[in-house]
């Protein structure tokens, strides 16, 4: 493979000004994509950046679980197994939400969420709507 110089000084250009458009695409086995409109739907990005709530399109898995032991026979739903690229800022956002939708008492302890009362139904459905996929129960 030959060497193809660069030249990295223009005249009256600094690097604001498009650094690579002096390249060669077909060069480097790209396409040269100059003739090439942009396609996109401006009414598509204004969908999309008016509801900043909108569960976004990949969905977690979480596992729901029932326990009573401990509790003096109150039931509480435990979801846990949460991904891993989730802070407990987040975490804690995430039980706050859900205490507030669901009007029921929680907490998280360690990278669990504990929500009270038997309502295994209710609590997957705010799942559903924040993202997740949760599964058991």
């Amino acid at each position: 493979m030959a060497k193809i110089p660069v030249h990295t000084s223009a005249p009256n250009e600094g690097f604001a000004a498009a650094p690579f458009a002096a390249l060669d695409a077909a060069a480097f086995g790209g396409q040269d994509r100059s003739d090439q409109t942009d396609r996109t739907d401006p009414s598509d990005s204004k969908q999309a950046k008016s509801s900043p709530l909108a569960a976004p399109s990949k969905k977690y898995r979480v596992v729901l679980r029932r326990e009573k032991a401990r509790r003096g026979g109150k039931t509480v739903i435990v979801v846990s197994q949460f991904p891993t690229h989730l802070s407990p800022p987040e975490l804690d956002n995430l039980a706050k939400r859900a205490r507030k939708s669901l009007g029921c008492g929680g907490q998280l302890i360690g990278r669990e969420i504990e929500l009270q009362g038997d309502q295994p139904e209710r609590v997957r459905a705010f799942l559903d709507g924040e993202g997740f996929a949760p599964v058991g129960l």
